[in-house]
């Protein structure tokens, strides 16, 4: 018979969906923060275009897993273009309505990005000698909730393409997740960035792929939790953040302290962060969200509806992590990323 005293901690199992641009950057930083909880079970990674092209991505995704030795967690492949959206709508939009500061995958003017979805450069870290698995992330997605009804938790942070056609296959997909918590939207964020300052309602994961947002906020999940960018567009690292996790010297520590992003926005590290533990949260607000496909200067962005006031769509009531606990996320931060 088990002891009562010391039982075992239970398993909180999670897919992870995510644009693994690379190497290190807080997609990657995130998912190890993940990789290394220790009730933590992650079923697979499933990786959409977003920051950059999926297949690159996907290579950066199976680099990260042979350093940190974690290479029996599988990478799956999903959707090259988001649903609707597309360089050449775009590039039309921004005709109409002035540039987009960030445009992910799509923005050619930035060092590194390139206009040809498939190509396969070396990576600066080293190419990896694995490969991902041949199944689409979609179909993993559904076949995981499927096999595990009610236990899964669902963490994304890129948009949100894979999960929407996951919709589409299985429509009671959102039924049989536990949660969907989710790194995306943007409300009234608190910073002198000219992105959110001129456009607060605008965020990346949201804007990609509009109408996948769309299909996923109004799935009807048991429980959404949204880290927008309020939570985390002025909390950056730091180099005495990476000088600690240098300290373990281990592969993964020694990575992050050559790779790691000095001075960066902490995006998706706390919502990872915030999904491990949530009571790191000093704010939070309960609201109805849904992402506006108006075609006009606002598609893409961020609507919002106190309890009471939604349109009744469909929309979701998520819990919104408006502000953290700083000192004890950086201690969990370098404690992850050291192990």
């Amino acid at each position: 018979m088990p002891s009562k005293r010391n039982p075992k901690p239970a398993t909180r199992k999670v897919i992870i969906d995510q644009d693994m641009l690379g190497p290190a950057s807080s997609n990657l930083q995130s998912v190890a923060m993940l990789l290394n909880a220790p009730d933590v079970e992650v079923l697979g990674i499933c990786v959409p275009t977003g920051d950059h092209w999926r297949d690159l991505q996907v290579r950066h995704a199976l680099r990260l897993l042979e350093v940190m030795g974690r290479t029996e967690v599988p990478v799956l492949p999903g959707a090259v273009y988001p649903l609707v959206n597309h360089p050449v709508a775009l590039a039309a939009w921004e005709r109409l309505h002035g540039p987009l500061v960030y445009k992910g995958a799509w923005d050619l003017r930035r060092p590194g990005k390139y206009a040809d979805p498939y190509a396969t450069p070396d990576l600066p870290e080293g190419n990896p000698k694995i490969r991902p698995s041949e199944e689409h992330a979609a179909n993993f997605i559904v076949r995981q909730a499927r096999a595990h009804p009610g236990e899964i938790s669902l963490w994304c942070a890129a948009p949100l393409t894979n999960v929407a056609l996951a919709c589409r296959l299985e429509p009671h997909l959102p039924s049989l997740f536990k949660e969907l918590h989710l790194m995306g939207g943007s409300f009234h964020p608190r910073t002198n960035d000219r992105e959110f300052r001129h456009s607060p309602r605008r965020e990346f994961n949201f804007r990609f792929d509009p109408e996948a947002a769309q299909i996923v906020l109004r799935g009807g999940w048991a429980h959404v939790g949204c880290a927008p960018i309020d939570v985390s567009q002025e909390v950056k690292s730091r180099a005495e953040h990476f000088a600690a996790i240098a300290q373990s010297r281990t592969p993964t520590a020694a990575y992050f302290d050559r790779w790691g992003k000095r001075n960066r926005p902490l995006w998706d590290e706390i919502a990872a962060a915030l999904w491990l533990d949530p009571n790191l949260a000093t704010a939070t607000e309960k609201c109805f969200i849904d992402v506006d496909l108006d075609r006009g200067s606002g598609y893409g962005d961020t609507l919002s509806w106190p309890p009471g006031g939604e349109p009744g769509l469909g929309e979701s009531l998520a819990t919104l992590y408006m502000e953290i606990d700083q000192a004890k996320f950086f201690a969990m931060f370098v404690k992850l990323l050291s192990k």
